[in-house]
């Protein structure tokens, strides 16, 4: 392994962990390189292999993190519902529900959005019709964000909204959205003074949505 300029060659090819030095001087932004992120997340294998199970990266760049994770997810989209074509495009676009960033520079949100809908395209080949693509990039335009993680506010100062997404079966998606300062607070709401409490007696969703179909999650 050496780094050369910005870039480290690993296993044969080369990762750009720095897009120019006045970006690192300014933000910070230096990209983890794939090796270090598949050691991270096999800390958390189970959890990466739960097609449901949901991850946020608060500092996403272009989804060196996100990418891989919806990688391992599709995996096991193929693994338990690859005999189906139905179930496995449905269950793909599930895989890409459950992922969410936030990231301060529009240009790294972009490559990110990009990134996981053109892997979600690769996974399901080019006989999907264009409504799946349609639904992974209205998907991924509210599930990546650009704004600050530390203030969970968007690019406009307003507080951060997720959706909250649920695969029903039969073809139907379920919506609800939540402030992300609300959804910080639920580890905390399992012991203590709400201890006695059901979650959606604490947590009110912004807003919930009808069901809908891949088509009308499309819009």
């Amino acid at each position: 392994m050496a780094t050369f300029g910005g870039r480290r060659e690993v296993a044969g090819f080369d990762e750009h962990l720095v897009k120019s030095r006045q970006r690192v001087a300014d933000h910070g932004e230096v990209f983890t390189p794939r090796w270090l992120v598949d050691d991270m997340l096999d800390l958390v294998k189970s959890e990466t292999e739960r097609i449901d199970s949901r991850f946020l990266e608060p500092a996403c760049g272009s989804g060196n993190f996100l990418v891989p994770v919806l990688e391992r997810k599709l995996t096991a989209v193929q693994s338990r519902h690859g005999r189906s074509e139905f179930e496995k495009r449905h269950y793909a676009l599930f895989a890409l529900m459950c992922v969410y960033g936030i990231e301060l520079l529009p240009d790294n949100v972009a490559e990110c959005r990009a990134n996981l809908t053109a892997l979600f395209a690769r996974f399901l080949g080019p006989s999907a019709g264009h409504e799946w693509n349609r639904a992974a990039s209205a998907v991924v335009a509210v599930n990546v964000v650009q704004g600050d993680a530390l203030k969970m506010t968007d690019a406009r100062g307003d507080a951060i909204l997720f959706p909250e997404w649920g695969y029903l079966g039969r073809g139907r998606y379920q919506r609800r959205d939540f402030r992300l300062d609300d959804l910080t607070q639920r580890a905390s709401a399992s012991v203590g003074l709400f201890e006695a409490f059901e979650e959606h007696e604490i947590f009110t969703p912004v807003k919930t949505y009808s069901r809908m179909t891949v088509q009308e999650v499309g819009g």
